[in-house]
């Protein structure tokens, strides 16, 4: 068996010299290397941004839903999305693992895993789309991938179902961040508070603010409001669109009194509310843009542009033991789980 590359270069097709994510297209091939693991799949979770890229190129239907995800990964050899640049994750159980790693990982054939490294690096085959659900982001398959030596998963836990699972773990890294962000009286804004991970961060900011602080959730749909005021997690759930940055800025001026958010979280899957987030963050404070529809020039240039001294975080997925810090939030709240199971079970 061949040796491989912990990082998956040895899968790198097209250019040569830079890393499986880097890359335009990976070897897909399905014959492990020694330090691989081989995996089938049942489910792709893809990044927010990059399935509501996809649901608008199709116009919402589901036969072309599935041509664009199994074209993308029939010419790049992984679900890269060439528009976004993001990916997502799966799940699946292990089928094969290489020699090399046998004595290294805490895994047997036929444990159910979860990838928690995206899929735009991810070695995929897929031989047929069994169901796309709009409204979760999520497709279920028959297919397989590989796993590097260096790449991270989890073990799919008994007590929570597996969708419910699969969407929590695609955003592991939100709240992990947001509890290191946050600080007890902090005025904590979160962008996209209704969605899949602004939920999450609203649920983990009421948490670490405290009593003291104050927790802003942010969405264009009343109906995300009405559910975050139900939720009793959020201060002020506001309704605007935070494309309109001049529109946003003020509806947050207006609850904080001028005061402006200390800790941003930018969970939105559209681009272009950059600015929308510095605005509304107060000189010093801090944004953390999760969003893999963020632009670092967009952000970059526009804080700069309007004199704004923030410290802006890009979104890494990855915290020290992410995954079983979001599990354990479901465990913890009982209107967290209800939410996430009413919504992905």
């Amino acid at each position: 068996m061949r040796p491989g590359s912990p990082y998956g270069t040895h899968r790198v097709l097209e250019p040569l010299g830079v890393l499986p994510q880097g890359a335009w297209k990976i070897d897909n091939s399905m014959a492990i290397y020694d330090n691989e693991i081989r995996i089938d799949v049942s489910a792709l979770n893809i990044d927010a941004a990059s399935f509501t890229q996809i649901r608008q190129e199709a116009a919402g239907d589901l036969e072309r839903i599935a041509g664009i995800v199994c074209g993308t990964v029939e010419r790049r050899g992984k679900q890269h999305n060439p528009v976004t640049g993001s990916g997502g994750m799966l799940i699946g159980r292990v089928a094969e693992i290489g020699p090399a790693l046998a004595d290294k990982v805490d895994l047997k054939v036929g444990d159910r895993i979860a990838t928690l490294v995206s899929l735009s690096l991810t070695p995929l085959q897929i031989r047929s789309i069994r169901k796309i659900h709009l409204d979760q982001d999520q497709i279920e398959v028959d297919g397989q991938a590989i796993l590097f030596a260096s790449g991270l998963y989890a073990r799919l836990p008994d007590d929570i179902p597996e969708a419910v699972a699969l969407a929590i773990l695609d955003v592991a890294g939100a709240p992990a961040q947001t509890a290191r962000l946050v600080r007890p009286g902090d005025t904590v804004l979160v962008v996209g508070g209704g969605g899949k991970s602004g939920s999450l961060c609203v649920y983990e900011a009421r948490k670490r603010a405290g009593p003291a602080g104050r927790v802003i959730g942010v969405s264009p749909f009343a109906d995300d409001c009405e559910r975050m005021r139900e939720l009793g997690w959020v201060d002020h759930a506001v309704q605007v669109d935070a494309t309109d940055a001049v529109a946003m800025m003020e509806a947050i001026a207006k609850v904080t009194a001028g005061q402006m958010a200390d800790v941003t979280i930018n969970c939105v899957n559209i681009p272009n509310t950059e600015m929308g987030s510095i605005l509304s963050t107060r000189d010093r404070g801090r944004i953390y843009f999760f969003s893999m529809a963020t632009s670092f020039t967009a952000a970059a240039l526009g804080a700069e542009g309007v004199g704004k001294d923030v410290e802006m975080i890009i979104g890494n997925g990855y915290a020290k033991d992410h995954a079983l810090y979001a599990l354990a939030l479901l465990r913890e709240s009982p209107e967290l789980r209800r939410l996430f199971t009413e919504s992905y079970g």
